[in-house]
């Protein structure tokens, strides 16, 4: 072998090297243009709102094919309940579903939608949230706390679940009860309004709280009690139906400003099939759980409600929230139809 071939061979060898080289670099520049989506939740794998985001993620596959990497954070693996809302406004967090008790922390004239008897079902929910009252809520949402809420989906209706049966008629059936709240304000006043002694703890501690007497009971809607299993540790439900929960998706604003407006689009698409998915579900599940719940064992009573509402609402009329309320907000709220 010449001189010269052995040259052309290295020349060869060095141009493989540097295509190869070239090749690799491109797609390691391609995987570094994906954005990141991180989402942090409290839900539990079983629980629809928890299953919802693998909706999201699989819309977005589907619709932007390796534009996003998208990263589910079940059980608060990732952020505690109630601080997602701050990491994504620091730039920490991409997506959450917040609860309108979040937003009312920053926000202090929306605790009204944390009034307990307010909003009165998942239909009224959607009706009140996809119009003019929700694009206010939204404006002021992005201006305050740079969060763009993308859709709301339905949580269910929120019930009173005991560890040991106790006859509960009136509000004042539930004086003493240790009900497990979310730590916030928002959170502890409701439990407060239905009589009880609200206790602040974390989600993912509720099963052992209840399991060890820590707390006397929890409330959430039905799907939820189910997907947590607490009807384990749980001798009662009481049908309060004392708020109609939603989660609110957002996304940071530094997110939603970063994308161009076709990725905006598929993002937010995304976001609406998640929820639309969650509340078919949630609804339908909701529907049978009485039946579940008394097979595995738990009485199910049913309160007077009027009691619980009006004693309810008229806490939080002569409450500091409700001077804070956008004038003739409640008004407009009761007036969808």
């Amino acid at each position: 072998m010449t001189d010269t071939t052995i040259s052309s061979i290295r020349r060869r060898a060095m141009l493989g090297g540097a295509v190869a080289l070239g090749a690799t670099t491109a797609l390691q520049g391609f995987a570094q243009t994906k954005t990141m989506l991180r989402i942090s939740t409290p839900a539990v794998p079983d629980d629809w709102h928890g299953k919802m985001w693998t909706v999201f993620k699989e819309s977005l596959d589907k619709s932007a094919p390796g534009e996003f990497d998208v990263q589910i954070n079940l059980n608060g693996t990732l952020f505690k309940q109630g601080t997602e809302p701050a990491a994504m406004a620091r730039g920490n967090l991409e997506l959450a579903a917040s609860s309108a008790q979040d937003i009312a922390k920053i926000l202090p004239e929306y605790s009204i939608y944390t009034a307990g008897y307010l909003i009165r079902d998942p239909d009224h929910q959607q009706k009140v949230f996809n119009g003019p009252i929700g694009a206010e809520m939204y404006k002021a949402v992005a201006e305050k706390m740079d969060l763009q809420i993308l859709a709301v989906g339905y949580l269910g209706s929120r019930q009173v679940n005991l560890r040991e049966v106790k006859v509960v008629k009136v509000p004042a059936d539930l004086k003493g009860i240790k009900l497990r709240m979310p730590a916030s304000r928002e959170w502890l006043f409701l439990g407060e309004a239905l009589g009880a002694t609200p206790t602040p703890l974390a989600f993912g501690e509720v099963y052992l709280g209840l399991k060890t007497g820590t707390i006397d009971g929890q409330d959430n809607p039905l799907p939820s009690v189910r997907a947590a299993k607490f009807y384990e540790v749980t001798k009662q439900i009481v049908l309060t139906s004392h708020l109609t929960d939603g989660v609110f998706i957002a996304i940071s604003s530094k997110s939603w400003n970063a994308m161009s407006p076709a990725q905006k689009q598929k993002v937010t698409v995304a976001a609406q099939a998640a929820v639309a998915y969650n509340n078919e579900n949630r609804i339908k599940e909701e529907s049978q759980l009485v039946e579940f719940f008394r097979k595995e064992g738990l009485q199910v009573t049913t309160p007077d409600v009027d009691a619980f509402r009006k004693t309810v609402q008229a806490a939080y009329q002569n409450s500091d929230y409700a001077k804070v309320w956008p004038k003739g907000l409640v008004e407009r709220i009761n007036a969808v139809k």
